[in-house]
């Protein structure tokens, strides 16, 4: 059976690598460079479903590799602060909220609440998985090929 794949998807953030965000690890004027980057590449519209005229917020993407135990910094995306809530579930479950983020995460896939679960569990497949990963590296070498940064590591 293939895994659906979809426009708007979670985002479950291993629990070594909580409160590691480029907000907390770059001095405030270059996370500014780096968020105002991608709300330019934006065009006003969120990244991930197309809404125009609503504010935006920066959302790191992030890789796993989990043979070297390595975060990698793929791209910072502008998103609205619905589809935020659903990249970042775990969160949006905690503050309550999931039944909100569930219509959206189905509207802007235009899939049903048994997709909507099935995604939910392979995404909670992937981060318990992700768990057993001791340390993870931290690479955000993204920066340089971005915006002429050195490669970092953690």
């Amino acid at each position: 059976m293939t895994e659906k794949k979809y426009k708007l998807d979670f985002e479950l953030v291993p629990d070594g690598c909580w409160h590691f965000n480029l907000r907390s690890l770059l001095p405030p004027s270059d996370w500014d460079k780096v968020r105002r980057d991608a709300y330019a590449r934006a065009k006003g519209r969120c990244m991930m479903c197309g809404r125009a005229g609503v504010r935006l917020e920066a959302h790191e993407r992030w890789a796993y590799d989990e043979e070297s135990g390595t975060q990698i910094l793929t791209d910072v995306v502008a998103v609205c602060a619905r589809c935020h809530a659903v990249i970042h579930i775990g969160r949006t479950q905690l503050a309550g909220d999931e039944e909100r983020a569930a219509d959206w995460f189905m509207q802007v896939n235009g899939c049903s609440y048994a997709d909507y679960r099935a995604a939910l569990g392979r995404a909670n497949e992937a981060h318990a998985r992700r768990n057993r990963v001791s340390e993870w590296k931290l690479d955000v070498s993204w920066l340089a090929a971005r915006f002429g940064r050195e490669k970092g590591e953690r």
